[in-house]
């Protein structure tokens, strides 16, 4: 009797394992072919692959992409993938996205991701780049902190950078407020912006000193037209209210002028002007990255002061002049911002302030604010 039992059990697994392995040919039909994407070949050369068999038309989309204007057009094989090559691609992060017959989509092969200020964005990374490939050093650690907002009444996100060590020690850091432009978020610049492996690698290379790093949230709500905002500067409340007291409570943060830095790209450049220029007492390094005092001029219709009329007192002020260590501007010269920029520097040149000026090649894009960073940390807290 246990011997029929247990030739009934055999022949059931064989069976079952029989059915199985029919089923695997057919699921894997269903499922259609196996797709890698993106696949970065030795010359850099990038392979985006997306499977699509009853779309009509797809579009790689992604403006950083050297070469890839308004979108490459992708093409379609026998079994129903689609896929475009493009390359050399010089080493970087760029972000881009599948359009689909009108439908924006990520890369449903790919988990590396980044966020933008409404949308998220595939993310690919192409080595090669020692200041921000991620190295055999050291590394630092990234947080996503939630905070109360007290001056907007809500939870808030940002991400802090701590340096290697950090948590197994006791000593203080002077602290770097990193600021995103008007298409981001807080995730901006440690996924696209590649921010903490460049910190990385400066520290291990003894070129930057160990330092905190704070990336808020920029946005406090839609991104509207500067006509269309409300008087009130809602980030620069929550950054003097919330965000600064936040970190110099949490954090082991050397809490004074000579070790606080602030820089911005595009409209975190803004707003690194407009919180850096009225409290100068409390910032010994300033960083704007393609971009300025947003209308500058005042427009003939328009009877309110100037950015400049309105902060006369502190530019004006020799005293606080005397302890700003760094004020350092750089705009591609392809940047749509190149003459805001110029107008901004000259600006502050009028009223005695000794601004450093770069305009390297390149527009508005993240290849350029890597390497404002990769060049400006270094020279903090010196």
């Amino acid at each position: 009797m246990m011997q029929n039992r247990l030739l009934n059990w055999t022949s059931r697994v064989f069976m079952l394992a029989a059915a199985l392995t029919l089923a695997i040919p057919a699921f894997a039909q269903q499922q259609g072919p196996r797709v890698v994407s993106p696949e970065i070949s030795a010359d850099r050369h990038v392979t985006f692959r997306v499977l699509a068999p009853k779309a009509e038309e797809i579009k790689l989309i992604g403006s950083d992409i050297p070469g890839n204007g308004p979108g490459a057009a992708m093409t379609k094989d026998g079994d129903g993938v689609w896929s475009v090559t493009l390359g050399p691609i010089d080493p970087g992060a760029y972000r881009y996205t599948f359009n689909i017959d009108g439908v924006s989509v990520v890369d449903p092969r790919s988990p590396s991701v980044s966020q933008s200020n409404d949308n998220v964005w595939s993310l690919v990374y192409v080595p090669g780049s020692d200041f921000m490939d991620a190295n055999d050093v050291p590394h630092g650690a990234l947080a996503e902190i939630t905070y109360h907002s007290s001056s907007l009444g809500r939870e808030r996100r940002m991400h802090v950078y701590t340096p290697p060590g950090y948590e197994i020690g006791k000593d203080k850091y002077p602290v770097f407020y990193l600021l995103h432009g008007a298409s981001d978020s807080d995730d901006s610049w440690s996924t696209v912006g590649r921010a903490g492996f460049i910190l990385d690698n400066l520290i291990a290379a003894k070129k930057a000193k160990p330092m905190i790093v704070v990336m808020p949230a920029g946005h406090t709500g839609p991104f509207l037209p500067r006509n269309m905002r409300p008087p009130r500067d809602e980030f620069v409340e929550d950054f003097n209210q919330d965000i600064l007291p936040y970190v110099e409570s949490h954090y082991r943060v050397i809490a004074n002028r000579a070790h606080r830095a602030i820089a911005g790209l595009s409209m975190g450049g803004g707003q690194t002007i407009n919180i850096g220029i009225p409290h100068l007492d409390q910032f010994a390094y300033i960083g704007v990255f393609s971009s300025g005092v947003f209308g500058i001029n005042r427009n003939q219709d328009d009877n309110n002061p100037t950015w400049e009329e309105q902060h006369l007192d502190v530019l004006d002020n020799p005293k606080l002049k005397k302890g700003l260590k760094l004020f350092w501007f750089g705009t591609g010269k392809d940047d749509f911002l190149l003459e805001t920029s110029r107008a901004t520097v000259e600006m502050f040149k009028k009223h005695g302030f000794d601004v450093e000026y770069d305009e390297s090649d390149g527009g508005h894009t993240w290849i350029n604010w890597r390497n404002y960073l990769n060049g400006f940390a270094p020279r903090l807290f010196q």
